[in-house]
């Protein structure tokens, strides 16, 4: 039977990418640092205390509180879907928007050919606290 997180086989110490470096977390009788797993826009994120994440776009403006209340692991409570009561609060940094795509479509052989741009809108948040 496969042990450790989420019966994965890891172990404790992990190293998770957090931003542009990595957050070494220590143990948890260590208590050094707190990372949750929540799921918004679809896709589900790693997020540890003051990391600048980039989501789905959520209504709001920059400096306007969001709470993720779809909290899918904490620390190494995992949830059944989710961890009843546990929340991760973040602030919305701004309103961004992804790099342009193009959308090429063609059909051969029936001279048909359609050309799309696309540019998803995407906000930055910062998460502030997380909440067991």
């Amino acid at each position: 039977m496969p042990s450790g997180i989420l019966g994965l086989g890891l172990q404790f110490p992990l190293s998770i990418g957090v931003g542009s470096g990595s957050v070494r977390v220590r143990g948890p009788q260590s208590g050094v640092i707190m990372i949750a797993v929540i799921r918004t826009g679809g896709k589900q994120y790693t997020v540890a205390a003051d990391q600048e994440l980039t989501v789905e776009r959520i209504a709001g403006s920059a400096g306007d509180k969001v709470e993720f209340d779809d909290v899918l692991m904490v620390g190494e409570k995992v949830g059944a879907p989710t961890v009843a009561g546990a929340k991760v609060v973040a602030s919305i940094v701004k309103q961004a928007r992804g790099p342009h795509l193009i959308v090429f479509k063609k059909r051969r052989r029936q001279n048909s050919r359609r050309k799309n741009g696309h540019r998803q809108d995407l906000t930055v948040v910062k998460i502030e606290q997380i909440v067991a």
